[in-house]
């Protein structure tokens, strides 16, 4: 086989004309096959290797802006009161699927019913697999080497795991849902298909993943490609979230029933893919789970490790394995760089858009380095009003209030008088200090004056970190940033969390949770962190919280505990509300005011698109939305 350069973000004029698709505005969003004739082209490895990078490139768009799913949990808020981004050609300018979702935490606002646009993309990205699939299938019968067959085969694999992650995102957020296996040539094929039990449709994902375990190598030769750890890890996730909803129900899927030996199973399966990722393959977390240095107070010349895990210049080399599977982006000049920076950071930085901002409660979940506890919670002061707002012990403002917590914190958010790197135009412009609500001004610090962060809207207090770059040379469309989508912190969580729901807090789960808060320079889990099952549930979902945030991760994992009213307090229907406040200790955003049974049940299951009903009268509703 001719060696392949690896560009996804590149798809020439012919891809372009065998990948196309009429349009996103069916279930089945079809192929050319007229312009370039499949007798012409599936001849060649090469053949299939430039098919297969057509499909990479559409099923990013389904993952690498997942981080808008975190305004569905309760630590991070999106721009503006409706919480909804891009209605029209704005932020969401190459992020289709996402583009007019709603994303703040509330149900009574209906956020579950806003998702058409990823439902069709989605099976978009369907439809591009199954042709791959299909047609390099073909293709085998006709090989005359093992070694051409077993290419084909990793290719096939590969296509198979895009379609399993992209159903098993489907089953999380719509339950049951069309299934569609093969290659669809015209929409009469599937225009009256039904929902396909979840049961069902798990098994097909498994399936699915299992083949790309079998057939993929145990180290992808292309930065991007996937692996065979990759795919065992989706494959312990799948079972990890069955488990889950056997355990503790669905019922706003009134077609599943949930089964407590169904739970022991997949919890079981579940630790044993996991555990086989961590020993198999020589994974290590990047820089050896080593915190690095936290810097000084207010600085940012010197940054945590876990900063620069998310950085493209210093994390995309993956060299240790930690991001096990992920997208990649055309940086500048491409057209497919990613948006992290105009989403993450403010007008000072390429001037973007901060679409995306901490929500006060996180910086609450940040422990101490000292206590390896939690601190004593962050006092919200108004400046204006009170001359003691920033040296006050815990106050919000008082930069000292921050001082020796877990590395992650420094990494990932930005408190008042902390600095970045301001960014104009593809060059450093200098440090630029943050001060809520004091934005386009001047601040003296250390006898230095420097300009004040300026932001599109004004969030809660706090700006991320996280996912901004602190170096020239791209706008802020422009990253070249491997986007995480599985990475071998969260499966040491999962495993813990699987191994626990079988056989309680085990020493080897709480040295894998231990060695994630190790990156934090968080001394070892105390015992009465690991007492009982319960216990050490409650610390892996926090190490979950602050080793994730801003991955799209937390939402999803509400859902299957179905914890949604638990951290937010919600009581019931009639529940007079909970308010975001801000560090100034103003109320700047109201939910859950007067829920009803019905609202708090849409939560947990989202809406299938009536556009799609009204085109097939066989697409059942789910019930809280009938």
């Amino acid at each position: 086989m001719k060696k392949v350069i690896f560009k996804i973000f590149i798809i020439s004029v012919l891809g372009g004309l065998l990948l196309s698709a009429a349009g996103c505005n069916d279930i089945m969003d079809q192929l050319s096959t007229t312009e370039v004739p499949s007798s012409k082209f599936w001849k060649t490895e090469e053949d299939a290797t430039f098919a297969l990078m057509g499909a990479y490139a559409h099923v990013r768009g389904l993952f690498d802006r997942d981080y808008y799913f975190e305004g569905h949990g309760d630590l991070v808020r999106l721009q503006d009161g409706s919480g909804q981004l891009s209605t029209s050609d704005g932020n969401i300018t190459r992020g289709g699927a996402y583009r007019y979702g709603r994303y703040f935490p509330d149900p009574i606002w209906g956020y579950g019913s806003s998702f058409d646009n990823y439902y069709k993309y989605s099976y978009g990205g369907i439809s591009r697999v199954n042709y791959v699939i299909g047609n390099v299938e073909k293709m085998l019968p006709n090989v005359t080497s093992e070694e051409s067959k077993e290419n084909l085969e990793a290719i096939i694999g590969e296509a198979r795991l895009m379609r399993g992650m992209i159903y098993f995102r489907l089953i999380s957020l719509w339950g049951d849902v069309p299934y569609i296996g093969r290659i669809i040539y015209d929409n009469d094929e599937v225009a009256d298909i039904a929902r396909s039990p979840i049961a069902q449709i798990k098994d097909s994902i498994m399936a699915d993943f299992t083949y790309a375990y079998e057939k993929l190598p145990e180290k992808a030769e292309q930065s991007g490609r996937a692996s065979k750890p990759a795919a065992l890890a989706f494959r312990g996730k799948l079972q990890l979230f069955w488990a889950s909803w056997n355990k503790n129900g669905w019922p706003e899927l009134n077609t599943f029933t949930p089964n407590q030996e169904e739970a022991t199973k997949g919890f079981t399966a579940a630790a044993a893919d996991f555990k086989s990722v961590i020993d198999d393959y020589s994974l290590n977390l990047f820089r050896s789970g080593a915190p690095g240095d936290w810097g000084e107070m207010g600085k940012a010349d010197v940054l945590p490790n876990y900063y620069h895990l998310f950085i493209p210049s210093t994390g995309n080399g993956n060299e240790d394995g930690e991001m096990l599977f992920y997208f990649t982006h055309g940086g500048p000049g491409t057209g497919q760089g990613d948006a992290l920076v105009r989403d993450f950071a403010g007008r000072s930085i390429e001037n973007s858009q901060n679409c995306v901002v901490p929500n006060y409660r996180l910086a609450d979940r940040y422990q101490s380095t000292i206590t390896g506890d939690f601190c004593e919670p962050m006092k919200p002061m108004n400046p204006d009003t009170d001359p003691t707002a920033r040296t006050a012990p815990n106050s919000a403002l008082n930069p000292e209030s921050y001082a020796n917590r877990d590395y992650r914190m420094k990494s990932t958010i930005m408190w008042d008088y902390e600095m970045a790197m301001g960014l104009k135009d593809k060059k450093e412009t200098g440090w630029v200090v943050f001060i809520y609500k004091r934005a386009g001004s001047e601040v003296e610090v250390d006898g230095t004056k420097y300009p004040t962060y300026v932001m599109n809207w004004q969030g809660d207090g706090y700006v991320f970190r996280k996912f901004v770059r602190n170096y020239s040379g791209a706008g802020r469309d422009e990253g070249d940033m491997n986007y995480p989508v599985m990475r071998l912190a969260d499966v040491f969580l999962m495993y813990a969390e699987a191994d626990n729901e079988i056989n309680g807090p085990q020493p080897d789960a709480i040295d894998l949770v231990n060695r994630v808060r190790a990156r934090g320079n968080l001394p070892a889990l105390s015992a009465a962190k690991t007492a009982t099952k319960e216990d050490f549930l409650a610390a892996i979902e926090q190490e979950r919280i602050v080793e994730l945030v801003g991955e799209g991760q937390r939402p999803f994992d509400l859902r299957r505990w179905r914890t949604i009213e638990k951290v937010w307090g919600v009581t019931g229907p009639g529940f007079s509300g909970v308010y975001a406040i801000d560090t100034h200790g103003a109320n700047r955003q109201g939910w859950y005011i007067n829920p009803s049974a019905r609202d708090l049940s849409r939560g947990y299951i989202f809406k299938i698109p009536q556009t799609e009903r009204d085109k097939n009268p066989n697409l059942t509703q789910n019930t809280p939305w009938l």
